[in-house]
């Protein structure tokens, strides 16, 4: 679960900032990001991710699988120093090593249980909540840059993890019959779609550390304590000290790990031109008049502007 969010946030964010930005609330920008294949095969691993997820909410409490939800970024940190050959500073190293330990922590503090249903009012409520994310998405995506990013992805984290509540007394349905006409079935799905528009519109305004970061944080805070209060979700006794220190600790890593797994990718391509740049101005310094490094310099910015 942990690895395929992993991948999930690697190959959204690489998608989303190849996508034109777009400033209203519009369910097509779901339909653009689909024509990359980055972003379809992105997709298929949080689609995975979110059934292994869905199996454990079953009877582990929502704290611990939204952490483990969330700790998909250091899956994508890692994944970013293997394959897009970031680098690995010490501080990253750290906080990775904070991220195992805080895991850890709430697998050992976490009580599987299985869990109580919502009943009417806690499916009105979801549905409310609806609402209120899909109004405010629609104003926050007038922000731009690092607002824009944080807001649209609190309300992304929102929406998730509205999903999350719907999932964890849904999981526990008696048959396929009863899962399918279950209220919560077509709220978890609805909370989904708005919280997959709400992060691909934050992942656009330039900021990915900032959405991601708005978005676990936002995100695992409120199901953990719905999850506590109203869906039966269970700590071992004596270890209430061991959830609460794995789950501060654990998001706290999360967010110390937005900072390097920001698309670098962006930051590589920047590097590469730059060495072009060098390269074809010496080139024209040695054939060419003066002025000619800086036309060769140009037109390699604006081609790198176009793709």
């Amino acid at each position: 679960m942990i690895v395929a969010y992993g991948f999930a946030n690697l190959l959204q964010s690489v998608a989303a900032a190849r996508t034109t930005v777009h400033h209203t609330f519009d369910p097509g920008l779901l339909l653009r990001l689909a024509g990359h294949r980055t972003y379809l095969v992105g997709l298929g691993c949080q689609i995975g991710g979110f059934v292994l997820a869905f199996l454990a909410r079953r009877d582990l409490p929502l704290f611990l699988v939204q952490a483990s939800v969330a700790a998909g970024l250091g899956v994508t940190a890692i994944l970013g120093v293997l394959v897009l050959k970031w680098r690995l500073p010490v501080a990253e190293v750290v906080l990775l090593a904070l991220l195992f330990a805080g895991i850890t922590a709430l697998v050992l503090a976490a009580r599987p249980a299985p869990s109580k249903q919502l009943g009417t009012a806690g499916s009105i409520a979801l549905l409310v909540a609806l609402g209120v994310i899909a109004v405010l998405g629609v104003f926050a995506v007038r922000l731009h840059g690092a607002p824009g990013s944080v807001a649209l992805g609190s309300l992304a984290g929102l929406a998730f993890s509205s999903a999350a509540v719907a999932a964890r007394p849904l999981a526990s349905a008696s048959s396929a019959e009863a899962f399918l006409s279950h209220p919560l079935f077509y709220l978890l799905i609805a909370h989904s779609i708005v919280g997959q528009l709400l992060l691909g519109l934050a992942m656009q305004r330039g900021s990915t550390t900032a959405a991601v970061a708005a978005m676990d944080a936002a995100g695992a805070v409120p199901a953990a304590i719905v999850g506590l209060l109203l869906l039966n979700d269970k700590i071992w006794p004596g270890r209430e000290w061991l959830a609460a220190a794995g789950f501060l600790v654990t998001l706290a890593a999360v967010i110390g790990l937005t900072r390097y797994a920001e698309p670098q990718q962006q930051r590589a391509l920047a590097h590469r031109r730059d060495q072009a740049v060098v390269v074809v101005g010496r080139s024209g310094a040695d054939t060419g008049p003066p002025e000619r490094p800086a036309q060769a310099s140009t037109g390699l910015r604006r081609l790198t502007t176009r793709s």
